[in-house]
């Protein structure tokens, strides 16, 4: 596959990394010296200077052949212009675009994504899609991710170990005879910033992070034998009112159990988001300063969601609110270098825009009948939802018989849209299931192959 991105951010670099790693030719275009320099230095990627909306530098990057672009760079109005130009001038089949702006986004402006006006085919808004994420990890405490699939049906959920937690030290082919209710697959563990893809004979360790499949009804019941049986944060403090921050208190306040006050530095900002929240607290001051936590009753929040535009500060004010006794601290994180220190630190959740941005994008880039895409921790693997076709190595046998590629586990199967299957070694997949797999991330082109159709099956 052949793809443009205009954009060498973070968002660009991490997908470029990702689609050079699986040797697709892909061409990064920005106005940074500095970040194409970064990206030559580091990717096998071409990369060159230019004005991302520009019809030469496009035309330059090779667009006229490309498969896809990708517009993430800093101005929705660039990223706009560029899909614009790819479609109009050189017929890009896929023309994908981030738009930050919340006003672009408005309902009654929707008309002007049509095909015969700005034909963006997928826009991404990460300040909607984190607030999302956020919304998750509060409505689940104890759980550090959580990837929806299958239209709600089935769960895949990250949780640390500790030392109380029950299921650690034991094998994993014992949790079923042990807990026979207990109907999950756990699909990977990160040890010491390793991916273990876990076999049978496998134990979970205290400080383990564990990425398990199951049911979404049953939920409640895999939280509790992972020791976590915490009730959901219902008074919340956020810190940061930008757009991420107003998206996820106009989400919260939206339903009626949830009490929330917004912390923001900014006077004028401040203002802005009273007038966007007229039904929230809205604080103006630091969140490092004591008395304002206090102004915002922090002693009796139950959970702190640190979304500012500074890392620092996000993990700063989060470690004071656990100070004050905040059960569950959130903190937003753009750099990647800080994720190994912030579990040790105590912040129970890290939330990174690059990887949600990176993850909604790349479920339009892989191939075959793949539903949805959800990267882990920087790239150690993907989760994947995908529908089995009858030309799919995995139909029609028990799965003790098909041959996985190494670095793949499936955690559930969904047939009939609606039923949930968590799989066994004699269980077989239908045509038509959908399924739900890990994937590390030097298996996901064989998976891509997996669910692809073949050419002589027409």
């Amino acid at each position: 596959m052949k793809v443009v991105i205009c954009g060498a951010g973070q968002v660009g670099f991490h997908i470029a990394r990702y689609l050079s790693s699986e040797q697709n030719d892909v061409t990064v275009v920005d106005q940074s010296p500095e970040l194409i320099g970064k990206i030559n230095d580091s990717l096998d990627v071409q990369a060159f200077v230019g004005h991302a909306s520009h019809p030469d530098v496009l035309a330059r990057a090779g667009v006229g052949d490309a498969d896809m672009l990708i517009a993430v760079t800093f101005a929705d109005e660039v990223n706009m212009i560029a899909c614009q130009v790819a479609h109009s001038l050189f017929n890009v089949p896929t023309k994908i675009a981030r738009i930050r702006q919340q006003d672009y986004l408005r309902d009654e402006w929707a008309n002007l994504f049509a095909r015969d006006q700005l034909p963006i085919d997928v826009i991404i808004s990460p300040e909607i899609e984190v607030a999302r994420a956020v919304r998750r990890r509060l409505h689940v405490p104890g759980a550090s991710d959580i990837i929806e699939l299958a239209d709600g049906l089935v769960r895949v959920i990250g949780v640390r170990c500790q030392e109380n937690c029950p299921v650690i030290h034991t094998p994993l082919r014992q949790l079923t005879s042990l807990f026979p209710d207990l109907n999950i697959t756990v699909m990977a563990i990160v040890r010491n910033e390793t991916l273990i893809i876990p076999k049978s004979t496998d134990q979970m360790l205290p400080g383990d992070e564990v990425y398990f499949c199951t049911e979404s009804g049953k939920l409640d019941r895999a939280m509790a034998v992972f020791g976590h049986e915490e009730g959901e944060s219902r008074r919340v403090i956020i810190i940061g009112g930008g757009n991420i921050g107003v998206n996820l208190a106009n989400d919260l306040e939206n339903h009626d159990k949830y009490t929330v006050r917004v912390i923001e530095l900014d006077k004028a900002r401040a203002r802005k988001v009273a007038e966007l929240l007229p039904t929230t607290t809205i604080i103006q001051g630091d969140a490092l300063d004591s008395e304002i936590l206090e102004e915002a009753n922090v002693a009796h929040a139950e959970a702190i969601v640190a979304v500012s535009d500074h890392d620092e500060t996000n993990i700063l004010a989060s470690l004071l609110a656990k100070r004050y006794g905040v059960d569950r601290a959130v903190a937003l994180i753009n750099k990647s270098s800080y994720g190994p220190l912030i579990t040790t630190l105590g912040i129970d959740v890290v939330v990174s825009p690059r990887e949600i941005t990176a993850s909604t994008i790349l479920q339009h880039v892989r191939r075959g009948r793949i539903r949805s895409v959800h990267t882990l921790r920087d790239g150690f693997a993907e989760v994947i939802e995908a529908e089995a076709l009858q030309t799919s190595p995995l139909v029609g046998v028990p799965l003790k018989e098909a041959k996985l590629p190494d670095g793949v586990i499936l955690g559930a199967v969904i047939r009939n849209d609606s039923d949930v299957i968590i799989p066994r070694p004699d269980t077989e997949i239908f045509e038509g299931d959908r399924v739900v797999l890990l994937a590390a991330a030097h298996a996901v082109k064989k998976v891509e192959k997996m669910f692809a159709v073949r050419l002589e099956y027409f």
